[in-house]
């Protein structure tokens, strides 16, 4: 158990932004999921939605430092192109 009072704050706040964390990461997976359910259904209309709402969730994980850039942009791409070749 910490003692001095600067390192209780210190673990709060790691507690609190390791919940944080948790939110984004997840959103980023649900939506990934439902847009991956939209694509398997051919559902164009809806995957385009989706595809928007995706990236956003995605880019907002990387401007919590959840993941990198890199990563942040092959996912993007990944999804995107999944949807163009959907009417194909």
């Amino acid at each position: 158990m910490a003692n001095l009072k600067a390192s209780k704050k210190a673990i709060k706040v790691s507690e609190k932004k390791a919940k944080q964390n948790v939110v984004f990461t997840s959103r980023v997976k649900n939506s990934t999921k439902k847009l991956e359910k939209a694509i398997l259904a051919n559902d164009k209309e809806q995957a385009n939605e989706l595809l928007k709402q995706t990236k956003t969730n995605i880019d907002q994980a990387y401007g919590k430092g959840l993941m990198k850039e890199n990563t942040k942009n092959r996912k993007k791409a990944r999804l995107t192109k999944k949807v163009k070749e959907m009417g194909k």
